[in-house]
């Protein structure tokens, strides 16, 4: 490596601009043309009028959420984004309106139907994927996982100050070498006198780097099953660091976690979870919520789509005069529709007790596959601007990457479904033949 003398540094400067180093405009001088998405365009993606599936109660949260998100949220979102920061202060308002606990009944929660629940998941996705990503975890995995599998103690002493937000969660199952085959997770769980002692490591773990509260999964060393644990943050031997260099759902903070032997005390282990099966309910719900995140960014990718083709003008006309524009904005329309009423009709299933895991594993599926299509649309209608965070549709298309990926990978959730209709598991390759059939 060179090390420019002061002399060599003297003469660099005096070849670069003076204004080499200046702050960028301002997105609305730069491109007065447009809005950019730090003021949200509104919501004109409900062309079926879903609006009216609706109770006076998920109405209301919908309308509450969607306010919020586009008040307090927008306008920031892009320089959070683009810093890879969390927006802290956000997260008491967050708290203060009412929906986080989802459907949990009692102990501070809201206890909201199910589609409430996803509703409100929509409208956060629709402004910012991140903020929905990190509410989900929160509350789909980290608080139903103490609701439906913790002691009652547990429930008291931890629900109601993380249904405000005062205290955050995660939830720990991915393990560097055990991905969409979580069941083989490796951590390890050690009865002692008094507790159990945690080793192992997990990634990718939302929330991770400031949860207050981390649910582990580890295996039992006696039973060789899985169970979950309550670890609280900076206890001895947890390490945390974040997840650098992400391209998408780049506010959420994803860290790897090390457990050197933490001790946990008995009452700090869930007593529901005594095998990975246990987990199957809580993934169940939280399977529904991911979902209706595709189904959000798309409402939001869709209104901005429509606003910029209004607002935007080429060749003397507005973009949205042109038939290829107008075609890609209707499949983009049309994408939304079936992708909410598929949303929709899982939630119904599931309200009733019908709903299987391979209908909830081919919503998630096909929900997150159809929005990477409208994103994807959405990006060629906004050229040059499709590549900026500041129109909101760049952001969401990476937003999408890891949503595609994440609960189950787009693959791995069609092999659920398939195993379902045709009873065949076909999760690992066939053994393999030592002599050729030819």
């Amino acid at each position: 490596m060179t090390v420019l003398s002061s002399k060599d540094r003297d003469a660099e400067k005096k070849v670069k601009s003076s204004y080499l180093d200046l702050p960028a405009m301002d997105v609305s001088v730069a491109f007065p043309q447009a809005t950019p998405a730090s003021k949200f365009p509104p919501c004109t993606s409900d062309y079926y009028h879903f609006d009216e599936l609706l109770t006076p109660e998920e109405q209301a949260v919908r309308k509450k959420v969607r306010e919020f998100m586009e008040k307090e949220v927008a306008p920031i979102m892009t320089e959070y984004w683009e810093k890879a920061e969390f927006p802290f202060h956000i997260i008491p308002k967050l708290g203060a309106l009412g929906v986080v606990g989802g459907s949990i009944k009692g102990y501070g929660c809201p206890g909201l139907s199910i589609t409430a629940n996803a509703i409100a998941t929509a409208e956060i996705s629709r402004v910012d994927a991140s903020c929905g990503t990190f509410n989900l975890v929160h509350t789909s995995l980290g608080m139903l996982t103490i609701a439906l599998c913790g002691s009652e103690a547990q429930k008291q002493n931890y629900l109601p100050s993380l249904a405000q937000m005062k205290t955050v969660t995660c939830w720990a199952l991915t393990e560097p070498d055990n991905g969409s085959d979580a069941s083989a997770l490796q951590t390890t769980a050690t009865k002692v006198e008094g507790g159990w002692v945690l080793t192992g490591q997990k990634r990718w773990i939302g929330n991770s780097t400031f949860a207050d509260l981390l649910i582990i999964l580890a295996r039992n060393t006696t039973t060789n099953q899985v169970n979950g644990f309550i670890v609280k943050k900076d206890a001895p031997g947890l390490t945390v660091t974040k997840i650098p260099n992400k391209i998408g759902l780049r506010i959420v903070q994803n860290g790897d976690i090390l457990l050197q032997n933490v001790f946990v005390p008995d009452e700090e282990r869930l007593p529901g979870v005594n095998s990975f099966q246990d987990t199957s309910k809580v993934l169940a719900v939280s399977r529904v919520m991911v979902a209706w995140q595709p189904i959000g960014i798309s409402m939001g990718v869709y209104d901005m789509c429509h606003r910029y083709l209004m607002e935007r003008k080429q060749f003397g006309a507005q973009l949205a005069a042109f038939q290829i524009n107008q075609q890609k904005l209707v499949k983009m329309l049309g994408n939304v529709q079936a992708m909410f009423l598929m949303g929709w009709r899982l939630c119904k299933l599931y309200e009733t007790g019908q709903m299987t895991p391979g209908q909830a594993s081919l919503g998630k599926a096909w929900i997150s596959s159809k929005a990477r299509e409208t994103a994807s649309l959405g990006r060629e209608l906004l050229g040059g601007n499709g590549i900026l965070g500041d129109f909101l549709v760049a952001k969401a298309f990476c937003d999408l990457e890891p949503i595609y990926t994440y609960e189950g990978t787009y693959d791995i959730n069609t092999l659920v479904t398939a195993r379902e209709v045709t009873g065949i598991a076909s999760f690992k390759p066939a053994a393999s033949r030592s002599r050729s059939r030819l």
